[in-house]
């Protein structure tokens, strides 16, 4: 594989960051994954942080160096994901469980497969135009697709981010997934949370990132959304993957896998409360115990190797 891959996630103007991002890679597949978090004080981010770990360590238990079944691993992880947040909820004996959208999307042999759940988004780009999008799990987007509202009225609604389906709801998620997309050379993946598609269309995101450089296109947008969304704005938060089929070019910026053994798993994770990007109110010892939970949570249903 050969690609071009950037994740960034910034506070905006809210009080503290909730949003997870992580990116994964074997020598011959790609997981993304974006969380927006919700649920006040810090357990919004821990939801988010639970939903992109579980399925970073599911990736580098199953991805050998291919998964099995995309569609599967995506259903399992998020699943998983969701039983872990109810039991990090009830062990603190919590009235409300933590909330959090999630998508995720897997590449493999040159084939996309997603899964999402909320209203965090993926986009697939190609030459200048987006070809698939996710659907928002949200009751304005039944209202438009209806014929209830308009799309104009739907972008000011005052119910806009009411989402009826999440990880850590009491309900089942309503896990959405994508058909098999075949890639080409140049194909954009974004996968982002409302905070940056909410400000910006995506005929902007289109032609932003059309033949640009993801490395500098992209925290360009966030910047351009940081600043629509202004003293009030929300967190914002990306993952772009431009797909280089062809091992023909050589950008310092490209992430070629040729070189990596079947069983070696590269990963960018942030672990929960150590990255100044996702400000925190927590202690050290806080975040310790945080993280120490987390990871409890998240083993019960990650089956060892």
């Amino acid at each position: 594989m050969r690609f071009t891959i950037y994740q960034e996630s910034r506070q905006g103007g809210r009080p503290n960051n909730e949003d997870r991002t992580t990116y994964c890679y074997s020598r011959d597949a790609l997981l993304m994954v974006v969380a927006d978090g919700m649920g006040g004080h810090h357990y919004g981010e821990i939801a988010a942080q639970i939903a992109v770990q579980t399925l970073a360590d599911l990736f580098h238990r199953e991805a050998r160096p291919v998964l099995a079944d995309p569609f599967r691993f995506l259903q399992k992880g998020m699943t998983n994901a969701h039983h872990a947040i109810l039991d990090y909820a009830a062990r603190h004996r919590l009235k409300d469980a933590p909330r959090t959208t999630c998508v995720a999307c897997v590449i493999q042999d040159n084939v996309a497969y997603w899964a999402h759940v909320g209203d965090s988004r993926l986009y697939l780009m190609r030459d200048g135009r987006t070809v698939a999008r996710t659907r928002d799990h949200t009751r304005i987007r039944m209202l438009v697709e209806e014929g209830m509202i308009t799309e104009a009225q739907a972008a000011v609604h005052p119910d806009r981010n009411k989402i009826y389906s999440c990880l850590g709801s009491p309900n089942t998620p309503e896990i959405e997934f994508s058909r098999k997309i075949p890639l080409e050379h140049g194909d954009i993946l974004l996968l982002c949370t409302d905070g940056l598609w909410g400000v910006l269309p995506g005929e902007l995101l289109n032609n932003a990132l059309k033949g640009a450089n993801l490395i500098q296109a992209v925290p360009a947008l966030l910047t351009q959304a940081e600043m629509l969304g202004g003293l009030h704005g929300d967190n914002l938060s990306v993952v772009a993957v431009r797909w280089e089929q062809s091992y023909v070019d050589d950008s310092s910026s490209s992430i070629s896998t040729q070189a990596m053994a079947p069983d070696e798993i590269t990963t960018r994770l942030d672990e929960f409360g150590r990255n100044p990007a996702y400000k925190t109110d927590l202690s050290e010892d806080e975040i310790e115990k945080a993280i120490e939970e987390i990871r409890t949570a998240i083993d019960k249903y990650t089956p060892k190797k």
